[in-house]
């Protein structure tokens, strides 16, 4: 299984043994829409919710970071999810938040797991079965997390880069919230983009249907705005959801993957001593 799955092969694997799937939606707080109630009126069947605001760490006041090895390896066992078990994540918007429970997997040693291409709009559209509800709570599994720290950043990482440049940072925002042309979704948040950082809108490495463009058109893109396969990349966004899509790209382009950074535009813009740039 790589780390990007068709509704093909997923039909055709539902109700294996060891495959688990996860809606994982986060809508943006401008979004007027709650991803657990989408999910209880239409789901892939079998699948159960990935609360991104719940496996966090729910200590401080940025939304969904990373939480413990120790929580993270506990809420995926509840989830019933073990160390042998395939992953595949999804969402309700083609492809905007799963990429960041792919992620978190990886991050945690697990690389059983992918994302589905195109989401739960293309299973829609291709008239595949739906389920609803809740569902039975799942058998617990049994899930040991491998932390992988060089797969993250902190605040105090991107300060430094932001002298020395030693890492190319990749913003995932749209361009008019990169440039400050546009205001923030989350109230009182500084407009513009950390110094030195290059735009890549995660929408530029999708198709209008929410799949992935192919790999060579990935590569492209991504070589326009720095990637050489030589400098460390750090993916960011508004809240460390969408670079994760950034994340997958590079994976799909042969790149190295290099890190996120999890605070991203959420902890940057809102702290008044970090340097911004706009235009």
């Amino acid at each position: 299984m790589g780390p990007l799955v068709t509704t093909e092969w997923l039909a055709g694997a539902l109700g294996t043994p060891g495959l688990i799937v996860f809606d994982a939606t986060k809508y943006l707080p401008n979004e007027p829409k709650d991803g657990k109630a989408e999910y209880l009126r239409a789901h892939i069947p079998g699948a159960r919710f990935f609360d991104i605001d719940l496996v966090a760490d729910t200590d401080t006041d940025l939304p969904h970071m990373v939480p413990t090895p120790g929580r993270f390896a506990k809420l995926m066992s509840e989830l019933g999810v073990s160390n042998d078990s395939r992953v595949v994540f999804y969402d309700q918007k083609g492809l905007a938040s799963a990429a960041r429970g792919w992620w978190l997997m990886s991050l945690f040693g697990h690389d059983e797991a992918a994302v589905l291409d195109g989401g739960l709009p293309k299973w829609t559209a291709e008239r595949r079965p739906i389920g609803d509800g809740q569902g039975a709570a799942p058998p617990p599994g049994s899930f040991v997390p491998d932390f992988r720290a060089r797969q993250l950043r902190g605040i105090g990482d991107i300060l430094r880069n932001v002298l020395s440049r030693q890492e190319l940072v990749l913003d995932a925002r749209a361009a008019g919230r990169f440039t400050g042309a546009v205001p923030e979704p989350r109230a009182g948040m500084r407009s513009g983009h950390i110094p030195g950082s290059a735009n890549v809108p995660y929408t530029d490495l999708l198709h209008a249907d929410g799949t992935f463009r192919a790999a060579g058109e990935v590569r492209a893109r991504l070589e326009a705005a720095g990637v050489d396969g030589k400098k460390p990349v750090v993916t960011s966004c508004g809240s460390g959801v969408s670079a994760c899509i950034l994340t997958l790209g590079l994976r799909l382009a042969g790149f190295p993957e290099g890190a996120v950074y999890d605070g991203s535009w959420s902890e940057w813009g809102g702290r008044a001593e970090t340097p911004v740039e706009v235009g």
